[in-house]
């Protein structure tokens, strides 16, 4: 059972190797650098700009740095991290391609989470003629806090623009994994990027 009920904590826990340097952007309370620090053994930092989560990653054991991440990773070194994570989060800032080639440049690997907007009950809403609201598009229009709205075809796109090597792709939904068209079915995507050219990595 995963911490929090959280379906993506296993899957990103398979992708990394016990006793790892992990950076979690955008970490929220810090709940998953717990479950990977209980079930990995990792060493890391969790980056949250609220003062609430903050205050809650130290209570969940985690070391935090406050920043805003908009701001970029130039207080890390190249490769300082064998995984830089952000999970669910992506949607969420504005400075989209910097950030992700900040997270390859300090770390040997990327992972990244967001929800697929161009999953199905998410078409069925726009075809109606209303903005989706779902349990990972939990806000209304007019409160949410996503500046980008994007779909696994969109992402699968830019990947290819700048050179960054998509390693795994794996689409959920309902907490379950997607057999086919993730691009219609998933309504949550992950995917384990790396430098292109750089191998398959671990």
């Amino acid at each position: 059972m995963t911490l929090n009920g959280r379906f993506d904590f296993d899957r990103i826990a398979a992708w990394i190797t016990p006793g790892e340097r992990v950076l979690d952007l955008g970490c929220g309370d810090g709940s998953l650098l717990k479950f990977l620090q209980r079930e990995k053994g990792v060493r890391g930092y969790g980056v949250e700009l609220d003062p609430d989560n903050v205050t809650a990653c130290i209570r969940n054991g985690v070391n935090v740095l406050q920043f805003d991440l908009e701001r970029g990773l130039s207080g890390f070194e190249d490769d300082s991290f064998d995984h830089v994570i952000m999970s669910l989060s992506l949607q969420t800032v504005r400075h989209t391609v910097p950030l992700l080639k900040e997270m390859l440049r300090v770390g040997h690997e990327a992972v990244v989470s967001f929800p697929n907007f161009a999953y199905r009950p998410h078409r069925e809403a726009i075809a109606a003629g209303r903005m989706p609201v779902s349990r990972h598009l939990p806000y209304q229009w007019y409160d949410s806090p996503n500046v980008r709205f994007f779909t696994i075809a969109d992402f699968d796109a830019l990947c290819a623009e700048q050179g960054i090597q998509v390693r795994e792709l794996q689409a959920f939904a309902d907490g379950r994994p997607v057999a086919g068209e993730p691009n219609l079915n998933g309504e949550v995507a992950l995917y384990r990027l790396g430098r292109s050219g750089s191998g398959t990595g671990s």
